[in-house]
């Protein structure tokens, strides 16, 4: 069975940095999967935040994040989402998401949800101004 538990998280202030981390279990191999984060803001649809496929060294960005955020793996099992100069509007409930995936499917699509079909439970990122 596949599990995802979010770690980290918390309350900053505009302008800091905060990491969260999310350990993937339950697959035979790590060797192909999408492993993504995804936000989901008061009153605002759930949306992809960055990606990366585990088989190559590739991530995929949102706008509103690129060069802001990063997201890595620690190891086979974990993979952190680093956020610096974070701003108010990043305030979310943010959520990793793993399926697999190949090569192919590199490119915007990592950053649909409905390509996603093991979830974590969330953890809150707060930024005040």
């Amino acid at each position: 069975q596949v599990q995802l538990a979010e770690s980290g998280g918390g309350s900053v202030q505009a302008g800091e940095s905060l990491s969260v981390s999310c350990v993937v279990t339950g697959y035979e191999s790590h060797n192909t999967l999408c492993l993504a984060w995804f936000r989901q803001a008061p009153g605002k649809e759930r949306e992809g935040v960055a990606a990366l496929f585990t088989g190559r060294d590739y991530s995929y960005y949102a706008d509103s994040v690129k060069g802001r955020f990063t997201i890595s793996r620690e190891n086979a099992n974990t993979v952190i989402l680093r956020m610096s100069n974070l701003k108010p509007e990043d305030t979310a409930l943010y959520y990793c998401a793993s399926a697999l995936c190949s090569w192919a499917n590199r490119g915007p699509g990592m950053l649909a949800q409905t390509w996603y079909n093991a979830w974590g439970q969330g953890t809150q990122v707060t930024v005040s101004s």
